[in-house]
């Protein structure tokens, strides 16, 4: 059975000398193997049709500007064939599940998950104080208000436990056990919904050996010029650091430059 999420080379396409170590992720030149890898899918971005997003590279496209952070991984299958896995930072156009990307870590958007029917009680519980507001005494808004804060960080807790992460050894690690040294001690708003653990997770899952990563993005980007179309980028220190400093153990990676 053929992997939907993996895309292997072309016999045509000349792969090379494949990189002794895995690309160190925080600071890196794009290897050939996925410079290869990254045009295929760039390609693919600009000839798909089975979802629409307005990354601004389309004139008077409706809907909000939002460019995107991609990522691939080089990897060699159970069987030796050498392709890479595609994946996108956070949602894409709505949603967490497309063609040719891997799948979340934790796919939360399911209809009827605990965060959705958890998101509509907070909503509740924000409009029924609103409507309570004038009418109320201020001891019940504040205890009103408190239930509502509580409702919400036991959802936020509940979320965190859904995120776990794999290495090549097979070892599990919660999100909370990962950042449980950071900070506070909780992970902050969107870890591990970034490209490069959702890959690393997909190819432990799949017993893939990672050869090389890269991540580029797509887009224009309407809040910050850090951005720009198609260039490359690290993965990022507040989230993915804890995360793949986990997902890393026991794969032979780069040394970080000095």
């Amino acid at each position: 059975m053929t992997d939907p999420f993996f895309t292997p080379f072309d016999s045509k396409d000349t792969i090379g000398d494949l990189p002794k170590r895995f690309t160190y992720p925080f600071d890196y030149e794009v290897s050939p193997i996925s410079l290869l890898a990254v045009k295929q899918l760039q390609k693919h971005l600009i000839e798909q049709k089975d979802w629409v997003h307005n990354f601004g590279l389309v004139p008077d496209m409706e809907g909000t500007i939002i460019g995107k952070m991609f990522g691939v991984l080089v990897v060699k299958t159970q069987d030796d064939k050498i392709g890479y896995l595609a994946a996108f930072s956070g949602k894409l156009a709505g949603g967490n599940i497309h063609p040719k990307f891997v799948p979340p870590v934790y796919d939360a958007l399911v209809e009827g998950s605990f965060l959705n029917v958890g998101m509509q009680e907070l909503t509740r519980m924000g409009d029924n104080i609103k409507k309570l507001q004038n009418t109320a005494s201020a001891t019940e808004i504040t205890a009103l208000k408190e239930a509502r804060k509580k409702h919400s960080q036991a959802l936020q807790e509940k979320l965190f436990d859904q995120y776990v992460f794999l290495n090549k050894h097979g070892e599990e690690k919660s999100i909370r056990e990962i950042f449980k040294n950071n900070l506070n001690g909780n992970p902050p708003a969107g870890a591990g919904e970034c490209a490069t653990p959702k890959l690393l997770q997909y190819a432990f899952q799949n017993k893939m050996q990672p050869i090389a990563m890269a991540e580029f993005w797509w887009g224009l980007s309407p809040k910050s010029d850090q951005w720009k179309h198609k260039q490359f980028y690290p993965a990022c220190d507040e989230k993915c650091r804890p995360i793949l400093g986990h997902m890393l153990d026991g794969i032979l990676v780069e040394d970080a430059p000095r």
